[in-house]
């Protein structure tokens, strides 16, 4: 028995630090761990921008769209895996299109006036799991040239081209479309460790990012591995079931090589 007891002991602390904790960002109650920010020359938006709502029994974090502005979480982040499970609502002010913005850093505004320079996983429909440096933010991905030209597309197997200001371009379009029918509950899943991220939409990753780094002011680039989260409200309504983040120690070896 005495045996028994000891490794029970023993073994028990291994359990327990096998399984990171979960951290819920979202936590279904108010957004007290967030912050808001809008454009000082915005318009008063007819209700509020970023809320929480009983919807069919259950708390959703509800953003309508209506004008530009940022929900940034309080504090920082790296090394993770975050989960963000959505589905648009029924107004559109412009387009169905939101994003999640990752390794934010800086004042707001430095991304098109209103949002902190960071990488943002794209939420627009028809566009999920776009890649595209915000304001000063920079990265290296496997793609292609489309024939345009001037678009690019991820290849797991393609030429490793530079993205952020000053360079050929600043986005990336995905692999492939893995978006649900209108109304229907899209999972995003983020995968950063280092400075490497996976968009994965749906179960099926679709793009890879590379060497994450800030563009200075000389031009130069600093290494990115960490930093704020925030959700845009750009454009359409959009209702958040939940935002939940684990520390990761690597990023999974088989999604890196889709």
């Amino acid at each position: 028995m005495r045996k028994l007891l000891t490794i029970v002991v023993l073994v028990l602390p291994v359990l327990v630090m096998a399984k990171p904790k979960e951290v819920k960002l979202f936590n279904g109650k108010n957004l007290s761990n967030w912050e808001i920010y809008v454009s000082p020359a915005a318009p008063t938006p007819a209700e509020p921008l970023f809320s929480v709502v009983p919807v069919n029994g259950e708390n959703l974090l509800h953003i309508t769209g209506e004008i530009n502005a940022s929900l940034a979480t309080k504090k920082e982040y790296e090394n993770y895996h975050l989960r963000l499970v959505y589905r648009w609502g029924q107004k559109v002010f412009k387009q169905f299109n939101s994003g999640i913005l990752y390794h934010s850093y800086g004042p707001f505004g430095e991304g098109l006036g209103v949002w902190m320079s960071s990488h943002e996983l794209q939420l627009c429909t028809a566009k999920i799991g776009d890649s595209y440096c915000m304001g000063n933010s920079y990265f290296e991905i496997p793609s292609n040239k489309e024939a345009d030209g001037k678009s690019f597309r991820y290849a797991k197997d393609g030429v490793k081209n530079q993205f952020g200001v000053n360079f050929p371009a600043k986005n990336c379009m995905k692999k492939s479309d893995h978006e649900k029918p209108a109304g229907e509950w899209n999972v995003v899943d983020l995968y950063c460790f280092g400075r490497t991220s996976v968009h994965m939409v749906n179960g099926t990753v679709n793009m890879v990012n590379y060497n994450s780094g800030r563009i200075e002011k000389d031009g130069s680039v600093l290494p990115l591995s960490r930093g704020k989260i925030q959700i845009q409200s750009e454009g359409g309504e959009l209702y958040i079931q939940s935002i939940t983040l684990v520390p990761i120690k690597e990023i999974p070896a088989e999604l890196l090589s889709k």
